[in-house]
């Protein structure tokens, strides 16, 4: 496996790297006086890494990461109203539909990020969520909501099945 430059192999140099970030002076063994002195970061290493890795994602990841974060987003909001519901029963299908897209959409959205290749079926399974939305805002006479939903709908599955997300997300 090819290691990437400036990434620590060890918790101790993790931590060395965490402590010089921040201004302080790293501690432990090879912390200054020892056989190696501390590196300091450069201004906005990982920020730039991470900026990185984003420009350099396919557009088709990039929506469904902000469709993931979206849903939870969606999710966060309506916990208030199942733990109300926990209140007076400990165990109830709202309740476990919740917690259960919770863990799919946490479990996908950190597959996405590690560029497995098993994230692709579960980002598409995810992204299946959008089609009973359509017909369920049209039926609520919500076409303006409708609309915006059926074209995210179209922009997740489109730029998910492209060749760049399947050659982007190649990590077995």
């Amino acid at each position: 496996m090819d290691r990437i430059p400036g990434r620590p192999r060890s918790r101790r140099r993790v931590r060395d790297l965490v402590a010089t970030s921040r201004g302080g002076a790293a501690r432990g063994p090879g912390a200054g006086g020892g056989d190696c002195p501390p590196r300091p970061l450069p201004h906005g290493g990982i920020i730039r890494r991470v900026i990185a890795t984003v420009r350099a994602m396919p557009p088709g990841v990039r929506i469904f990461l902000g469709y993931a974060f979206l849903v939870l987003g969606l999710i966060g909001l309506s916990l208030r109203w199942v733990v109300d519901q926990a209140i007076g029963a400990p165990i109830s299908l709202p309740g476990v539909v919740v917690m259960v897209l919770l863990a799919y959409t946490i479990f996908t959205t950190t597959l996405v990020l590690q560029r497995k290749e098993a994230a692709r079926g579960l980002a598409l399974g995810l992204s299946t969520l959008t089609i009973p939305a359509v017909p369920l805002a049209l039926l609520a006479a919500q076409p303006l909501f409708a609309t915006i939903v059926g074209v995210l709908a179209i922009l997740l599955f489109a730029g998910l099945t492209r060749p760049a997300v399947r050659a982007w997300l190649n990590e077995p």
